[in-house]
């Protein structure tokens, strides 16, 4: 077992630094792929993924991704209404087909995995987006792996018993100090290539530590869909780690913070 999740886990790396350091339409069709795959997980929970929901959720998905391409959109809002009201309008003609958490969930999806995990991507065509953008997986990975080491190390107590026994008040600081260790370890290494200057190093680590904050939400968040609706993983596309929400579901929460806070702070 620990074999294949750590061989899968090379392989999803190598995927990722081959999609981010290649950018532009390349990383755009890749996001567009993993949030068509990370939708259709979720959907699944709810019974949705083969149903005109799902297709409603499918396509908007694909019309979100194009107009990042082409810009056909005139405001963000229009997209948003207008995946609302095709959604509802199904819930209505089909009635009563659907339950209303169905429904809702059809909408969620869109915006929870596809609109999210977009962010990868827009950070990575701002300026120095090149480099900004690993970040999302400094916080979010990088958290999860010190957050863990802590934990095991000196983790007592519970931070969330309920939903995850396992992790700590003790890990999820390690965590986010962990992270933003990394970042200012990454920042003086990569400083010329940002242009950016030493103090600016410690504004990324503090963009890295809210980050990982966060990213412990998104982690949790979809722990907390796992545990109410009784599943173990999302899917098994990645052996040893589960679908693209299980290895995803920080970095998801993550991707949005550090494109924002990179957008208006550097």
């Amino acid at each position: 077992m620990f074999k294949t999740r750590l061989l899968s886990g090379i392989v999803l790396v190598a995927v990722a630094l081959a999609l981010i350091i290649t950018g532009g339409n390349v990383l755009l069709a890749g996001l567009t792929s993993v949030s068509l795959i990370g939708v259709f997980e979720l959907y699944r929970v709810f019974q949705i993924e083969k149903t005109l929901v799902g297709a409603v959720g499918y396509i908007a998905v694909v019309v979100y991704y194009a107009d990042l391409l082409w810009k056909f959109i005139p405001d963000s809002m229009m997209f948003v209404l207008g995946t609302l009201i095709v959604i509802m309008a199904v819930y209505v003609f089909s009635f009563p087909k659907f339950k209303a958490d169905q429904v809702f969930a059809g909408f969620l999806g869109v915006f929870y995995v596809a609109v999210m995990l977009s962010c990868i991507y827009q950070t990575r065509e701002l300026p120095a987006g090149a480099y900004i953008v690993w970040l999302i997986f400094l916080c979010s990975w990088g958290c999860d792996t010190c957050a863990y080491c802590v934990g095991i190390l000196i983790g007592k107590h519970k931070m969330s018993p309920k939903l995850s026994p396992k992790k700590s008040v003790e890990g999820a600081v390690g965590g986010v100090l962990g992270a933003a260790l990394l970042t200012i370890i990454y920042g003086f290494i990569f400083k010329n290539q940002m242009e950016i200057s030493t103090e600016y190093i410690f504004v990324l680590a503090g963009i890295s530590a809210v980050g990982a904050l966060i990213s412990m939400v998104g982690d949790l968040a979809a722990s907390a869909i796992k545990r109410n609706y009784d599943i173990k993983d999302y899917g098994k596309l990645i052996p040893g780690h589960g679908g693209i929400l299980d290895r995803f579901d920080s970095v998801i929460f993550t991707a949005p913070i550090i494109y924002y806070l990179a957008l208006h702070l550097i």
